[in-house]
């Protein structure tokens, strides 16, 4: 186990060394940063907010299409929630508080999920979907929590301190319409 974090140590700072911003990009895309705990920057906090709410909204919006109860009624707060983020996230970029580019699709991973999700109908669309949640809200908790102590533009931060403990109650909402899934026969 040492030489594996050794290993991930040295890839990490070689790729900082770099000092270009696509090693910075290539560290948080690689989950290099999240593992040791480093802020993510402005551009790539940006680009991975803006991609994850975009996946939060589409997927739901397949939720609401495909599912019912207790699990449409969690795709239509998420729609509600991301959809304002989203605004939130625009206006700083837009106003000229937080100097980054806007995404204008998501990106292929997400999609890919997306895609299954199409594909996937009844009891299987409903486990993808809130195993897809749970891991969204894990991965946003992590890098909302990193930026909002860490990050270089203060109104940014700002936000994702203000913003973290609705994303919190997702995971834990997620975890627990999860729970009642499993638990129900």
């Amino acid at each position: 186990m040492k030489r594996t974090i050794s290993i991930g140590l040295a890839g990490a700072v070689a790729l900082l060394l770099g000092g270009a911003a696509s090693a910075e990009t290539l560290a948080e895309k690689t989950g290099v940063n999240e593992v040791l705990g480093v802020s993510p920057t402005t551009a790539d906090f940006v680009n991975e907010v803006a991609r994850s709410d975009m996946f939060e909204i589409q997927s739901s919006e397949l939720a609401k299409q495909k599912a019912q109860g207790a699990t449409a009624t969690f795709a239509d707060r998420m729609i509600s929630d991301h959809t304002k983020t989203s605004n939130e996230l625009n206006s700083l970029v837009r106003n000229g508080s937080v100097k980054a580019a806007l995404p204008s699709a998501i990106d292929d991973s997400h999609q890919k999920k997306l895609d299954k999700l199409r594909s996937l109908s009844g009891a299987d669309f409903a486990k993808t979907y809130i195993d897809d949640q749970i891991s969204a809200h894990k991965d946003a908790v992590n890098l909302f929590e990193r930026y909002s102590k860490g990050g270089d533009s203060e109104p940014l931060k700002q936000w994702a301190a203000k913003t973290l403990p609705t994303l919190k109650e997702h995971l834990k909402m997620a975890q627990d319409l999860n729970r009642n899934r499993v638990a129900s026969p």
